[in-house]
């Protein structure tokens, strides 16, 4: 029985294993986006929440921690000079994996990850639907429109003649 084992072993020894992790992390954090199996994203998803995080506190013990996780001293400023000031505010929830279907050869999941604050597809859309939502009602908003209208010419006019 299997009780309380979630690890993913990926059919690699350990050290395999946190080699190929480290290096999905490198890769990812450098180009904030990577195309990998399903299994392999989900396993490197929480090999790298816990280093994000880490990485919000700017601090000298936090910078080795994530180096002594990541070996790549490029990868960790780039962690913490651009990915950092993104997602301070973010709770937690810091990459998206979205499936992209099967491989041809071994039929395969395959699936993008990536930092959710740096795809601006998703951030645009959403944007735009705010920006874009109007009442159906024309007559409440046309109407405080030509008031306010009307009334900012005649209080430029009032000012120049006071002086």
């Amino acid at each position: 029985m299997r009780h309380a084992k979630k690890i993913n072993h990926l059919g690699r020894t350990d050290a395999h294993r946190k080699a190929m992790l480290s290096n999905m992390a490198t890769s990812l954090i450098m180009h904030k986006r990577i195309s990998t199996t399903l299994a392999k994203a989900k396993a490197l998803r929480m090999y790298v929440e816990p280093i994000v995080t880490r990485s919000k506190d700017d601090t000298t013990h936090s910078r080795r921690m994530v180096f002594s996780e990541l070996q790549n001293k490029f990868a960790v400023t780039e962690l913490f000079r651009e990915i950092s000031p993104k997602i301070a505010d973010r709770p937690g929830g810091y990459t998206r994996i979205l499936k992209t279907g099967f491989r041809k050869g071994d039929n395969a999941e395959m699936c993008i990850i990536e930092f959710v604050d740096f795809n601006e597809t998703y951030t645009v859309e959403k944007t735009k639907k705010k920006s874009t939502r109007t009442r159906r009602s024309s007559k409440k908003t046309a109407a405080p429109a030509e008031n306010v209208a009307t009334e900012a010419p005649a209080a430029e006019v009032e000012a120049p003649a006071a002086e």
